[in-house]
């Protein structure tokens, strides 16, 4: 999923707020970009100004040289974090040399740099690849290192599960989300127009951005994205909400299943947005950015996606934590289930790398996780932003287990301080993630945004017609030449 590009403060913000070296989504807050063109996330490690950590007493170890995964040029602040992560890693393994890589993520370019052997020894990812990247041969198995890791029985299970494979570890979670529906409760509260509950419905949802929305002055009640594979993914939260799926695997075989009567279901909803109650941008061809960057304008009340990047945009435009709710996604009818996509960045490591160095770049990967430092660095960032009257978001879901030990101690940090978001308890309770399919995911969501796009653009159309379509021409491009072990 592509990740969008933040001013320096939202920078700044998912520095503090993000775990491992990376995205991010969504990023973009976090969450991987269903367009796949650029990295899991804009977030740096956990530690943010840790001491350096003394030299490793132990006997002199092979030297290697490991390509890290980096950040691009223009995140400067990212790269100093970066830069200061490499410095206390070397001093604890003097036999290491790091050196920084770039390259971002790219479902286009990941074949092309494993073919010519200039892939880094890890790189960045997301949900969807988990799969992908297995059958490709291009990441490595990790089961060994993951099993002898002291922390792995405290990482987030529902995160790490996206890479572990038949029993196997193939990728190391930073941190996730579940799609989610942020509301701006101040325009609501100014329009009149009820909250709805936490354990709210489609026709909840519906009749909330018919109430709001102002189509003459450019206020929209919701804006599901309606451009690139945003468009596709988005939707996806509704055919999972209807009780779809995306495909079915079965007898080694991979068979499109998202034209069904719960892919109809959803696409008539859709209808019902953009043509019953008329509550979605005019422009309404918006990709990520676009979308969250309008509910940070105030030109829609309501945008469905992972909620940190979201949050820290509209924090950062002049609204406060009171004005932002974070829904989970509505129910498709009363006593549903409140499904969003799961999603989140990860980081793999080249199989083409030798044992040595695969074993320093999983040192690196975690050096960070579970750190005092960045207990202390967090805890100091807070009061920074603070002072600065500056708000600080934390991640929705992060890498570790959040009734975990480390996990109560974040916490106890987060809650000490007025300036960081609160996310709902009650909201939280019902969020329902939903894996992304592990099959050409990404063309999946071109495919439906093909079909989104017909239904914002022409009234009437059919739904069961055009779900059919797409479904045969995924069968037929991808689906068919898949041969499941």
């Amino acid at each position: 999923m592509q990740k969008k590009k933040w001013s320096a403060l939202l920078l700044s913000l998912a520095m503090v707020s993000a775990v491992a070296t990376a995205c991010g989504g969504n990023n973009n807050n976090g969450e991987a970009s269903p367009s796949g063109t650029a990295p899991a996330s804009d977030s740096p490690s956990p530690s943010a100004s840790a001491e350096s950590p003394a030299p490793s007493s132990e006997a002199p170890a092979e030297k290697v040289t490991i390509k890290i995964y980096y950040p691009t040029a223009d995140k400067t602040e990212l790269r100093a974090l970066e830069d200061d992560k490499i410095k206390r890693f070397t001093a604890k393994y003097p036999n290491v040399t790091v050196v920084p890589d770039d390259w971002q993520y790219n479902v286009n370019e990941i074949g092309i740099k494993m073919a010519a052997n200039e892939a880094p020894t890890f790189f960045n990812t997301f949900a969807t690849e988990a799969k992908m990247l297995v059958e490709k041969g291009w990441a490595a198995d990790i089961t060994e290192l993951w099993n002898n890791y002291e922390y792995k029985d405290q990482i987030n299970p529902v995160l790490q599960s996206q890479f572990n494979i038949d029993g196997k570890v193939y990728g190391v979670t930073q941190k996730g989300y579940v799609t989610t529906t942020i509301v701006n409760k101040k325009m609501l509260d100014e329009k009149g127009v009820a909250i709805p509950s936490y354990d709210w419905t489609w026709d909840d949802m519906l009749n909330t951005a018919k109430a709001v929305a102002d189509p003459k002055k450019g206020i929209a009640g919701i804006a599901p994205m309606g451009a690139t594979n945003d468009a596709g993914w988005n939707w996806t939260n509704f055919l999972f909400e209807a009780g779809g799926e995306i495909q079915t695997v079965a007898d080694g075989k991979v068979t499109a299943a998202f034209n069904s009567d719960a892919g109809v279901k959803a696409v008539e909803f859709y209808n019902k947005l953009r043509w019953e109650a008329n509550a979605i941008p005019q422009d309404w061809a918006l990709n990520w950015g676009g979308a969250t960057g309008a509910f940070a304008q105030g030109r829609t009340a309501m945008v469905i996606a992972g909620a940190e990047g979201p949050l820290q945009q509209a924090l950062q435009a002049g609204f406060t934590p009171a004005d932002l709710l974070v829904f989970p996604m509505p129910a498709a009818q009363a006593g549903g289930k409140h499904t969003g996509v799961l999603g989140g960045d990860y980081l793999v490591i080249n199989p083409n790398a030798s044992p040595a160095e695969q074993k320093a770049a999983f040192d690196y990967i975690t050096f960070d996780y579970f750190s005092d430092d960045y207990l202390v660095s967090l805890e100091k960032n807070i009061q920074d932003f603070k002072a600065k009257g500056q708000y600080f978001v934390p991640a929705h879901l992060d890498y570790y287990k959040p009734d975990s030990e480390y996990g109560k101690k974040v916490q106890a940090i987060l809650a000490k301080y007025d300036n960081v978001y609160k996310y709902d308890d009650a909201s939280n309770a019902l969020l329902d993630g939903k894996p992304e399919a592990q099959y050409n995911t990404q063309d999946y969501y071109g495919t439906m945004t093909t079909v989104i796009q017909e239904v914002f653009t022409k009234k009437g159309t059919d739904a069961k017609k055009l779900l059919d379509i797409a479904a045969k021409s995924m069968q037929e491009k991808f689906y068919d030449a898949i041969k499941v072990q």
